[in-house]
């Protein structure tokens, strides 16, 4: 299907006239409600308030549903108590902020309070085993590497320990005494 002259003012008529696109691609035939819908735009037609007289009448009759608009601001004052019912969530924010620290690339991390909790039997123990560790990086780990980091990742001297892992951990046997204590003993510790 092509769009001759005659199919184009057809187009330009009806489109004029209010109609859908549904409509005039029903009446002109073998053309989809997209294609007339593309040819609108590339005609520049879009815009129907310039167009018929159905649409000044209905332009007429907008302003008489006008005064019903004006007697809507009677539903304002029942927006406006729930303007203040926002107002207690943001005086929670102020009760719970949590405010995280971001350290900048490079940055040494501040003491963390669980390091004053590690016995130092792991923390010797661990000492130990860093001395033996293979230093792999992070490409180099697979499931069987214990996957302890050692550094500041924001440095070249940062790796991973690397060594054996015990069965079903992520770490080898010093580092899982350091990450995973029973439960007691992190109870006495806070006491």
């Amino acid at each position: 299907m092509s769009w001759t002259d005659e199919r184009v003012e057809l187009l330009k008529k009806m489109w004029g006239e209010g109609q859908s696109a549904s409509q005039i691609a029903k009446e002109l035939g073998g053309v989809t409600r997209n294609a007339v819908i593309g040819k609108v735009h590339r005609l520049g037609l879009s815009n129907r308030a310039t167009g018929s007289a159905p649409a000044k009448a209905e332009a007429k009759e907008k302003p008489a549903p006008a005064p019903k608009a004006e007697t809507k601001p009677k539903p304002a004052p029942k927006t406006e108590p729930a303007r203040p019912a926002p107002a207690p969530a943001a005086e929670a924010k102020p009760a719970a902020p949590v405010r995280r620290q971001i350290i900048p690339a490079g940055q040494p991390l501040p003491p963390q309070p669980s390091a004053n909790e590690i016995s130092p039997e792991a923390l010797a123990k661990v000492n130990e085993v860093e001395k033996k560790a293979k230093k792999l990086s992070l490409m180099e780990l697979t499931e069987r590497t214990c996957k302890w980091p050692v550094g500041d990742p924001a440095t070249e001297d940062f790796w991973f320990c690397g060594l054996p892992v015990e069965q079903g951990k992520p770490y080898c046997e010093a580092h899982v005494g350091v990450a995973f204590q029973p439960m007691s003993a992190r109870r006495d510790r806070r006491r």
